[in-house]
């Protein structure tokens, strides 16, 4: 009997042995596996101002008239992040309360811009809070940045300077934006294109 219990108790602690052994091999793998797979980043477009450059001051006047300018130079302004959205994409809808934390959490001002009937806009920016937030309602600004698709969000400085741009649809892409910024690069794309060319 006594024989048998300890046998038994041998056996459990190789057991655990192993399963010790099998648990750090798979985080091991895991951590082999998360260098190996990109960071997912903001789809950067070669269309609109390049970033590095100077955008433009663009006169426009927000849904609740008052008269502002997109791009150029705002003093005291750090970083600013437009957001390209409109009523009709569910993806914009998901992601507007993510951009909004996002801009709260880096302090970056944000203004949403839409092309879309004034009505339906003010629909939106009531169901989703936007009151607080400049919204501006016109073509210019989408054509002048010559966005195509939505949700599409392009973040710059107080000089007007394009940091980064991209299509967006979660806050990891929005965060991909600052760290672009931060590492100097002007999207993940060009880290990655980078690190495979030293790879090659």
């Amino acid at each position: 009997m006594l024989l048998s219990l300890l046998v038994s108790t041998v056996l459990s602690w190789i057991v655990i042995l192993l399963l010790g052994v099998a648990v750090l091999a798979l985080a091991r793998q895991v951590g082999v596996l998360h260098m190996r797979v990109a960071p997912a980043g903001a789809l950067t477009t070669a269309a609109g101002p390049a970033v590095g450059s100077s955008a433009a001051a663009i006169p426009v006047t927000t849904i609740d008239g008052v008269k502002t300018t997109v791009g150029g130079h705002l003093h005291g302004v750090p970083l600013r992040l437009l957001m390209f959205v409109s009523a009709s994409c569910p993806l914009c809808k998901n992601l507007i309360p993510m951009a909004k934390s996002f801009a709260r959490d880096e302090r970056v001002q944000l203004i949403f811009i839409g092309d879309d009937e004034v009505s339906v806009q003010r629909e939106m920016i009531a169901q989703q809070g936007l009151a607080a937030y400049p919204f501006i309602n016109g073509p210019d600004v989408g054509q002048a940045y010559e966005v195509a698709k939505l949700p599409y969000a392009v973040l710059m400085d107080e000089h007007g300077t394009i940091l980064s741009k991209g299509l967006v649809n979660s806050r990891e892409h929005l965060e991909s934006l600052v760290i672009a910024h931060e590492m100097g690069i002007g999207s993940v794309q060009d880290y990655i294109g980078k690190l495979k060319a030293v790879a090659n």
